[in-house]
């Protein structure tokens, strides 16, 4: 189903978690948008290895890397004018731009001191889910009270695709990460990007390098053997 979809009554809402496993709650746990956007954007990238150079190869493919994480894209507006309330609604609940700012740098901006980083995100909207972090916000204020304070304030704001391990292999229809791996190097393998190929992070190579006794994990030789242990039980992490 369409994220754009017009019908949806359900306001977009971002999540925020303790764990990049998304199961311990941040506090607060989530907000929902005042409006929801009328666009959005996802941005993707693969990343490859440099084509080989030489006249006897020219038109030599370049070689698969990695694929980069997502990003999303959106624009928030926070209002305080009331425009969303109705009658004496806006007397008893009047709406706060401050507020609602200060809510979201909590949320996703700030550093959480239970964790010393900011929080782990789910942003939801309908059938739409996506697990990331907050890239970059810029906040634009276009309305102001008497006394100069916001009445108004549009976010733009990026969020950065952010998965565990095991699920971003999973997603790049990678061999699961819990099984044993042996790949024979070919000429321009590098430890970090064989890594990423098959635990979908290059983080472990340290690790894979005491595996397999390599003394230098930056040059591997064309038809060199390298075991990739399971992630569970001992292996990297």
């Amino acid at each position: 189903m369409s994220l754009l979809n017009l019908f949806k009554l359900e306001k977009l809402r971002i999540e925020a978690f303790l764990d990049v496993k998304r199961k311990r709650p941040a506090d607060p746990p989530r907000m929902e948008v005042m409006f929801n956007p009328t666009t959005y954007k996802r941005s993707h990238a693969v990343a490859y290895t440099e084509r080989r150079k030489g006249v006897t190869m020219q038109g030599w493919p370049s070689r698969y890397a990695y694929t980069a994480p997502g990003d999303l894209s959106l624009k928030l507006v926070f209002d305080g004018t009331g425009v969303n309330k109705i009658g004496l609604e806006r007397l008893i609940d009047p709406p706060s731009v401050k507020k609602d700012i200060q809510t979201f740098e909590k949320l996703c901006l700030r550093m959480n001191g239970d964790i010393h980083q900011p929080n782990f995100l789910v942003v939801r909207w309908g059938d739409f889910s996506f697990p990331g972090r907050l890239h970059k916000l810029d906040i634009t204020y276009t309305v102001f009270d008497e006394a100069g304070d916001p009445l108004r304030a549009e976010l733009d704001v990026a969020f950065v695709e952010d998965v565990a391990s095991t699920t971003g292999a999973l997603a790049a229809a990678k061999s699961s990460p819990d099984l044993t791996h042996v790949r024979i190097a070919k000429a321009g393998d590098t430890l970090p990007l064989l890594c990423q190929a098959i635990y979908g992070s290059s983080r472990h190579y340290l690790r894979v390098a005491q595996h397999n006794a390599l003394d230098d994990f930056r040059r591997l030789e064309p038809g060199q053997r390298i075991v990739f242990p399971p992630l569970d039980g001992g292996a990297p992490s």
